[in-house]
């Protein structure tokens, strides 16, 4: 007993409510700093699933027609690869089928975010050290940062559950799905709290939690390929594995969620046991010192090597999901049949061709958008790098702010580049295809993916505190692009995405005049934004 204690930090003499002096005013804190960003998730989460089954009802209306849909997804080894099989032909069977396994793995981001936000985010920021300097416990920041994870999940759970009861017909069924989806974010939240004690920087604490992640989707797939019920040994490998042998809506299997609950615990022990064993700031992984003689000699050296793990992931990541898309493509008119609604889905995503070259046209805008999320978030390494003062010694050599600058708007843009390509190829390869109109269709995604990027651009130069507004414009345009086919909005609500305004490739015809347009305007807003930058002062 006095062995655990000591491993825990909550002995006796040192006093376990002394641990965690402080927790509920550090609570508080991360609530009030996390309350634009919490809400956005919560909210667009819950509505993703709650639009998904008034869309699946409105699509799939009569039994026959689920009954139909579930069977022909069940001989689909690709479709059971991305979203896992299908247990029930039931509304909300469809609906955890289609949404469920989508959304637990963005909890996942958001949980990962938020704990290590408010635990090693604030360690190398310094700020932590403030904090802990008055009546502050040891364990506080660790149990604030979990506590603040559990309530965007118990929200999250809350309205997934309100959102799916009254349509489906079945609050168990409803409740299940929201507690699955709820328990695999608090598990990578815990995962991310263990990462957060093992590493020294927020970047490399996010960039492993989520390489967990998507090893746990990969063993997850990689299982489901292989057969129909769920049941291999690469599935329960995987706790996305768990989560879809949950069964909602079909026979139920409510033990799945205590071993989701005992992994939480488990990994919050690990966590707490390792934040007892380290000094503030300092990690178990401790980073490597750099060679002797410094090998990087110039601004754009310097931001391949912070950027380029970055981009050899996006790269991976694209050219498998590629393979996978393009395997599917030819299934795609068999998987729609004679519903002449989801038809019309697909045509409105990918052009008024054929059922196949809509789908490639429909998965190539996908790319384009989710390619938009990595240009920005490779602009806004820009404003990191200047809001923790790491930018001030490299500009105060003989480097300009463009120099600085444009290292990294070169691995943005051209990154963006090198993606699309690599999904190109993946299609290329899964679907069999000419690689010429694929590659053509993917490339022409390009500008208003540069567009977007541009956006940011201007935002960090022109107003660095508003840079972060990027993302929610870039969401925009992907549930737009996602969601707005489904619910069929009016076109000059679609068309606010630059994305609605490229041609639809392949299958539809060439038309230039959009491509340079958006191109134009996203070389304008990059222009205007190194102009800002080069006039304003740092950190305003």
């Amino acid at each position: 007993m006095t062995a655990v204690a000591h491993a825990t930090g909550f002995s006796p003499r040192t006093g376990g409510t002394r641990q965690l002096a402080g927790t509920g005013a550090l609570l508080r804190l991360a609530l009030r700093r996390d309350r634009l960003m919490m809400p956005v998730w919560v909210l667009a989460l819950g509505a993703v699933v709650t639009s998904g089954s008034g869309s699946l009802k409105s699509l799939y209306d009569t039994a026959a027609k689920r009954a139909d849909l579930a069977e022909s997804l069940s001989t689909n080894g690709s479709l059971r690869a991305m979203y896992g099989p299908v247990f029930s032909d039931s509304l909300g069977g469809l609906v955890a089928w289609r949404f469920g396994g989508f959304v637990a793995v963005l909890a996942a981001v958001m949980s990962l975010i938020i704990v290590v936000r408010h635990t090693r985010e604030e360690e190398e920021t310094g700020r932590q050290e403030l904090l802990s300097s008055a009546m502050v416990g040891r364990r506080a920041p660790l149990t604030s940062a979990l506590l603040t994870a559990f309530v965007a999940n118990a929200a999250l759970t809350l309205i997934i559950t309100a959102g799916l009861a009254g349509p489906t017909g079945s609050g168990s069924g409803a409740l299940a799905v929201g507690l699955t989806i709820g328990a695999i974010g608090m598990l990578f939240a815990g995962m991310a709290a263990i990462m957060a004690q093992l590493t020294e920087s927020a970047r490399l604490a996010k960039g492993l939690t989520a390489a967990v992640l998507g090893v746990a989707f990969v063993l997850r797939a990689a299982g489901d390929a292989s057969g129909e019920d769920g049941s291999s040994v690469l599935t329960w490998l995987s706790p996305l594995g768990w989560a879809e042998n949950v069964r909602p809506y079909a026979i139920e299997r409510r033990w799945v969620l205590p071993l989701l609950a005992a992994a939480v615990v488990a990994q919050g022990a690990i966590a707490y046991v390792l934040a007892g064993r380290r000094d503030l700031g300092m990690s178990f992984l401790p980073a490597r010192p750099g060679p002797a003689e410094g090998r990087i000699a110039t601004a754009a050296g310097l931001a391949r090597r912070l950027q380029r793990g970055s981009v050899l992931g996006w790269v991976v990541g694209f050219f498998l999901a590629g393979i996978v898309f393009g395997g599917m493509a030819e299934g795609a008119a068999d998987l729609v049949g004679d519903n002449e609604g989801a038809r019309e889905i697909f045509e409105r995503m990918g052009g008024q061709a054929g059922m196949t070259e809509a789908f490639l046209a429909a998965m190539i805008g996908m790319f384009g958008m989710i390619a938009a999320l990595y240009t920005v978030a490779s602009v806004l390494r820009l404003h990191g790098e200047e809001a923790s003062q790491r930018a001030e010694p490299v500009l105060a050599n003989a480097v300009g702010r463009l120099a600085w600058a444009a290292g990294h708007l070169v691995i943005a843009f051209g990154g963006a580049v090198m993606i699309m390509v690599m999904a190109g190829l993946g299609l290329t390869i899964g679907h069999g295809g000419e690689f010429g109109p694929i590659m053509g269709a993917v490339l022409v995604e390009l500008p208003a993916v540069w567009l977007l990027g541009g956006l940011a651009v201007a935002l960090y130069g022109l107003l660095a505190k508003a840079a972060v507004a990027s993302w929610a414009v870039v969401g925009i345009c992907l549930a737009l692009g996602w969601i707005g086919p489904a619910l069929d909005l009016p076109g000059a609500v679609v068309n606010l995405s630059p994305f609605s305004h490229l041609p639809k490739l392949p299958g539809a015809e060439m038309n230039w005049t959009p491509v340079l347009l958006l191109t134009v305007a996203a070389a304008a807003l990059v222009a205007a934004g190194l102009g800002g930058l080069r006039r304003r002062d740092l950190q305003t």
